[in-house]
């Protein structure tokens, strides 16, 4: 029974986005524009896209955007795990208020960060109806400032996330080796930063991937909160795909960009695969 139960939905799953990625991957290579044409194309769709303003202008941003959001998301997140594994009252209180923004859309995210960050109707009005009128948040519309906006958002919703995963990390840690740490004089921070984060070292490695995925990936928030814009200051490259494939009608270079976005998947998840099975095999040499 609990192969019936298992197996059926993970072999349909992995046939889904086996057998959609390989259609892509060689739609890439094709003459495609609004409908499917097998005419063989090479590298052109490829070399079109990497030549493209958008590409390089939504990678850059990309760049930005992911670093600003695994960085602050971790940090975050790390110190709501320290605060709460004080064994603090009402702990599974704080826990749920803290992972609450996780269970929301990322639409839902987007949009009402976007009525906050408005400056006609949020934060920037609230401030100069309350007499403050030199105050200034204007990031929404603003080119250099408006990826940060979708930052802030990111953080906001993810870091519950982290702070979530690390807190278990920190609970699994052996009561022997704090036990031993109190026993040498150290202080909670020494302890922390001496003991307890070493150990749990393998579990930051696994909230990195995740949280990569999750910028990698991010679209939906983007769209509802600056619609890539002001102009493409907050395009990001699932929002290029997007407009190729369905926008502007040409799906070649759509599924171009698509399996480009996969290699930068890729580059983040094979690297993390090979060294969990280092971690195993190091295991079983051990055992």
């Amino acid at each position: 029974m609990p192969h019936l139960v298992i197996w059926p939905p993970i072999l349909v799953s992995c046939a889904y986005v086996l057998l959609f990625s390989a259609w892509t991957i060689w739609v890439s290579f094709t003459r495609s524009t609004l409908m499917p044409d097998y005419s063989w194309a090479g590298w052109r769709n490829y070399s079109s896209m990497l030549a493209t303003r958008n590409w390089h202008i939504a990678y850059t941003n990309l760049f930005i955007y992911g670093t600003c959001f695994v960085v602050f998301t971790m940090a975050l997140g790390l110190l709501l795990a320290v605060l709460i594994d004080q064994r603090i009252r009402a702990e599974n209180i704080y826990r749920a208020i803290f992972l609450y923004p996780l269970a929301v859309s990322f639409v839902v995210t987007g949009t009402v960060w976007g009525w906050l960050l408005n400056p006609s109707i949020g934060i920037q009005k609230l401030m100069h109806d309350i007499g403050w009128t030199s105050f200034r948040f204007e990031w929404l519309i603003d080119q250099d400032m408006a990826i940060y906006t979708v930052v802030i958002a990111g953080v906001w919703q993810a870091s519950g996330f982290a702070m979530a995963l690390l807190l278990a990390g920190l609970r699994s840690v052996d009561a022997d080796l704090l036990k031993a740490a109190q026993i040498d004089g150290a202080g909670p921070a020494r302890t922390y930063l001496r003991v307890v984060f070493p150990t749990i070292g393998p579990i930051f490695i696994a909230v990195l991937v995740m949280l990569l995925q999750f910028a990698i990936k991010t679209y939906d928030l983007v769209v509802a909160l600056t619609a890539g814009g002001p102009g493409l200051a907050s395009t990001l490259p699932t929002v290029v795909v997007y407009d190729f494939m369905f926008q502007r009608s040409e799906l070649a270079r759509g599924s171009a960009a698509a399996v480009m976005l996969l290699g930068s998947l890729a580059f983040v998840l094979v690297p993390y695969g090979l060294y969990r099975m280092w971690q195993q095999r190091k295991a079983r040499a051990h055992a």
